[in-house]
């Protein structure tokens, strides 16, 4: 059934399936023509992945309902199936958009609190990774909270998941001791340095990049790095309201460099994907539409998004 479907898991590193869904994502978009499987492999391979390891992933998403294949004489082609790309339009919005919300916050916490029994923990698993996707934390076992104010998500997640016992409420910390900050849900050093480690990586490939000193391939292969680590960053951080945050945090400038080096690199990046893409299939070449995060909010493809989880198993 397409609504099995799940998109690879969320990694950085050359992981096969993972690589293939984000260029097809990046270059492919929605497209409904098919690309060879010697493109996709040959893709692959920049970023030294062997041909086997390629096909076998090749393989196992047109398994998992990911890719759909078709034949002309001895060669296959594969395109990501409409479900996919429905999955694929509410992570690439959310991933794009993320740090450039600088709304005023009211104070107000949504907060969850649910039972499971133990003899359903497949069910509290799923619960735990849906609650931090829609932007929550465990401040205590049973209770997580978020800065956001909208309890729809949440309901309709307790809902479909059928919690019996649960509760969501919008409060305001009146006291908090030992912990009770729900700012002490998220490790606000950890995250921190997560952020500062993304700067120093890359906050010297976009001098580069700004300074025409990179090169298609690279840019390639970089561009998707920068998305890879980007990506993570939705799941590690709500976008905690600023004002209750230190002072000097380093989401804005990270955001920063980020959108700036993902657009900067896109021109080479896509060149080089065109010159792989015409080695195997030249009168396919030229259709590859780059997406940009200015594009995100007003490509007609881009519009009708479905917010779910890239990282689902």
């Amino acid at each position: 059934m397409q609504d099995d479907v799940r998109l690879p898991r969320m990694q950085t590193g050359a992981n096969p399936q993972h690589l293939i869904v984000t260029l097809l994502g990046d270059y492919w978009f929605g497209r409904a023509e098919r690309l060879p499987s010697l493109t996709l492999v040959a893709l692959a391979n920049e970023f030294d992945i062997t041909s086997t390891s390629a096909r076998a992933a090749l393989g196992r998403l047109a398994r998992r309902g990911l890719l759909d294949s078709s034949k002309a004489g001895r060669r296959t082609f594969y395109g990501l199936t409409p479900r996919a790309q429905q999955m694929l339009t509410g992570g690439v919005r959310r991933i794009m958009s993320f740090g450039l919300s600088h709304d005023r916050w009211d104070g107000s916490w949504l907060v969850v609190t649910y039972s499971v029994p133990e003899h359903q923990r497949d069910v509290r698993h799923v619960l735990r990774a849906r609650l931090r996707w829609l932007g929550f934390a465990p401040l205590y076992d049973g209770v997580w909270v978020s800065p956001r104010s909208d309890a729809t998500e949440a309901v309709a997640l307790l809902e479909e998941l059928g919690i019996a016992s649960s509760n969501v409420l919008v409060s305001r910390v009146a006291h908090a001791v030992n912990g009770g900050d729900p700012l002490s849900a998220w490790k606000l050093d950890e995250l921190r340095q997560v952020y500062a480690a993304f700067v120093a990586e890359f906050e010297p490939l976009l001098g580069r990049a700004e300074g025409g000193d990179v090169v298609p391939a690279e840019a390639l292969i970089a561009r998707t790095r920068v998305m890879d680590v980007w990506r993570q960053f939705p799941n590690l951080d709500p976008e905690l309201p600023e004002t209750a945050l230190p002072p000097g945090w380093p989401r804005r400038e990270a955001q920063r460099i980020f959108a700036n080096l993902y657009d900067a690199l896109g021109p080479l990046a896509e060149q080089r994907f065109k010159e792989i893409v015409s080695e195997h299939a030249p009168d396919l070449a030229c259709r590859a539409r780059l997406l940009t995060t200015t594009s995100i909010t007003t490509a007609p493809f881009l519009r009708s998004s479905l917010a779910s989880p890239l990282e689902a198993s």
